[in-house]
């Protein structure tokens, strides 16, 4: 009799220990279950809080691109002269940004040009879409070496120096021109997204090469010429 009470303890025991272990089991299958599902529910909401940061970043940008640029001077495209001409001509704005003009382009296969270049021929060029970067003395190098990186790797641009303007860099497409900062003003990616070969351009698909360069001292050249 003794051994039969002892298996019945030992079964008992037995038997609670399996059920303590099931409990165990259970409570840890919960708890994976409820940290899994926490874990789970944070990852889809860092999902939408990026999707929605994304979203909006796009939608920002969409809206920045079609709307006014911060400073832009527009002048009435159809009013700008168009007629090739030989005599000099005199531009009510430095620098030009439309009128008659020269028959031979400016080279604008992103030409950064080191000393000015004739305005009639580069009014021929913004006439075919390119974007014009020009600037004086009071413009940091750094700035000048960023902005002319950006047009060498950019068709339909070129870059110059022009003394005489007003601000210390400015850029100008056909009927279209803006003072900006520095290189790394938003201005700068915004008017050469909006304007190089854009819907300002009143010859759109004209050519930007075979026009005039400038030679190692700074002259006006039909043909290749000095590209830097």
């Amino acid at each position: 009799m003794f051994s039969m009470s002892v298996d019945t303890s030992r079964k008992a025991r037995i038997e609670e220990m399996r059920r303590a272990d099931k409990s165990r089991e259970r409570r840890n299958r919960i708890v994976a279950f409820s940290v899994g599902g926490a874990v789970l529910a944070g990852l889809i909401g860092f999902g939408a809080y990026v999707f929605t940061k994304e979203s909006d970043r796009k939608n920002s940008e969409v809206a920045d691109a079609k709307g006014p640029i911060k400073g832009e001077k527009v002048w009435d495209a159809k009013k700008l002269g168009r007629t090739h001409v030989t005599k000099q001509v005199t531009y009510p704005m430095t620098p030009p940004v439309g009128g008659d003009h020269h028959q031979a382009w400016m080279n604008c296969q992103g030409d950064v040009y080191k000393k000015p270049v004739p305005a009639m021929n580069a009014v021929h060029s913004l006439e075919h879409g390119a974007v014009w970067v020009t600037y004086n003395d009071k413009a940091p190098k750094a700035d000048l070496d960023k902005l002319a990186a950006k047009v060498k790797k950019t068709q339909y641009s070129l870059m110059s120096p022009l003394q005489e303007q007003a601000g210390p860099i400015m850029l100008s497409a056909w009927g279209k021109q803006v003072t900006v900062d520095g290189a790394d003003d938003p201005r700068v990616n915004r008017f050469f997204t909006r304007y190089v070969m854009g819907p300002q351009t009143p010859e759109p698909g004209a050519a930007c090469s075979n026009g005039v360069t400038l030679d190692a001292s700074g002259a006006p050249v039909m043909g290749g010429g000095m590209r830097e």
